[in-house]
């Protein structure tokens, strides 16, 4: 049994979860409030930000979260697919929007799409079902349409089923083509490419006259008892790993040595229990944060803290997330906006895209990205009507194009100056002994 634990020991706390969450909503709501609740937020708009605990309770946002991460869950073993450290940060951030923009009809025709994509080149689903699953950053799009469109309700709806299959078929080609630009520096790179579609597909519209805006529906408060529960469960997390890797901590200063560049794949390069505690520990400092500096305890806010904690299985961990973290909170030193405002406090949950970079050049220059990002994300949701739920995955690899040639180059120069001072003193010294 305790074999067998260490092997599935991942793919076990992913259904437990799955579990916790349909347990979650059922206390929170009895089950006629659950399907009314669940229909509100199929029908609601999903642009950026809508806040599913505001909007239709506790109970119906944990529920339809639930629902999300069980399609993503069906086609995960559907594919066959090994629980990896990217299948973890798929299926987290996937449960994490279902807090806030995805539900279960806005996302199927781009799963469509990329499944009609994989048929037309001839290629098995399983290699782009993490695609599928990301690409769904683009749900509110389908949502948007059967609004803002002027051909009637049927019309609209098929339109909006159109687009979103054309999004699942254009994001797999897109997404390889754009993690060439950012070189693996940035985590999120179908939130990069998804939200430059997005940017495209709203400028078609406008050219048209019609356009979306950003909608902003927020919880405004903390509830101490779900807050409380999150604590308990990453630290049940914690010590499921824990007990996976034999009750050895130590491990996890040879995790913390990887900077985390794309791809890094903890559950492979570390093992599924040291991976499953580092996910614990940093989410467990984003959830701190947040704490610290007063937040409210939003759908945003819970489905930030699970982005962050699957990403922790594929490439950040405390000593690549905590310096962007900390960039983040400078910035509003100087700035307009406040630590716990909504657009910062997102920012500096996501900022984890951009880890890798402390991983590789270390902690300067990561608070200085960090700081970059929140100057960058602030502006970029208005670019496409808030329609690109990873609006900080598209900062991110913004910030990555601009920062990661900026710091080799600075690197590059130094090392050229420290050089040729090496060599100016092997020449006084040369010099110093022919004198002699």
């Amino acid at each position: 049994m305790k074999e067998l634990i260490k092997k599935n020991g991942i793919k076990y706390f992913i259904y437990i979860t799955l579990a916790l969450l349909y347990l979650a909503a059922i206390c929170f709501s009895h089950p006629q409030e659950l399907a009314s609740g669940l229909r509100s937020i199929i029908l609601s708009r999903d642009a950026l930000i809508t806040d599913y605990f505001e909007l239709v309770g506790y109970g119906p946002a944990f529920f339809n979260a639930a629902l999300v991460m069980t399609i993503s869950l069906v086609m995960i073993e559907y594919a066959e697919l090994p629980f990896t450290g990217l299948t973890v940060a798929a299926i987290f951030i996937n449960t994490g929007f279902g807090f806030w923009g995805k539900n279960i009809v806005n996302i199927i025709p781009i799963h469509f799409g990329t499944i009609l994509y994989a048929k037309a080149h001839h290629t098995p689903m399983s290699r782009y079902t993490y695609t599928a699953l990301f690409a769904t950053c683009l749900a509110p799009f389908v949502t948007e349409l059967t609004y803002i469109l002027p051909f009637g309700l049927w019309g609209n709806l098929g339109i909006a089923i159109l687009a979103g299959l054309f999004v699942g078929y254009v994001l797999p080609p897109l997404s390889q083509h754009t993690a060439s630009m950012h070189m693996g520096y940035s985590l999120f790179n179908v939130g990069f490419s998804g939200g430059t579609l997005a940017f495209v597909l709203f400028c078609v519209l406008k050219s048209f006259g019609i356009s979306s805006e950003p909608v902003f529906i927020w919880k405004a408060e903390q509830h101490q008892g779900l807050i409380t529960g999150i604590y308990i469960y990453l630290l049940a997390a914690f010590l499921m790993g824990l007990y996976m890797n034999e009750w050895k901590v130590k491990d996890l200063l040879k995790l913390f040595k990887h900077p985390g560049r794309a791809v890094a794949d903890f559950v492979l390069m570390d093992g599924p229990g040291v991976t499953l505690m580092n996910m614990s520990l940093t989410a467990i400092v984003g959830l701190s944060y947040a704490m610290m500096i007063g937040a409210d305890f939003s759908g945003p806010v819970l489905g930030c803290l699970f982005t962050v904690f699957g990403f922790a299985a594929f490439g950040a961990h405390l000593r690549n997330y905590i310096p962007v973290l900390l960039g983040v909170y400078l910035s509003t030193l100087f700035s307009q906006y406040a630590p716990n405002d909504a657009g910062m406090l997102i920012a500096a949950f996501f900022v984890v895209g951009i880890a890798p970079i402390a991983g590789q050049f270390g902690p300067i220059w990561e608070i200085i990205s960090g700081m970059l990002h929140s100057c960058i994300v602030m502006c970029t949701s208005a670019m496409y009507g808030g329609l690109n739920l990873y609006n900080n995955g598209f900062s991110c690899g913004w910030v990555a194009i601009v920062m990661i040639p900026i710091i080799e180059s600075f690197m590059r120069g130094y090392q050229i100056r420290k050089q040729m001072r090496k060599q100016k003193r092997e020449v006084k010294k040369e010099n110093k002994g022919n004198d002699s």
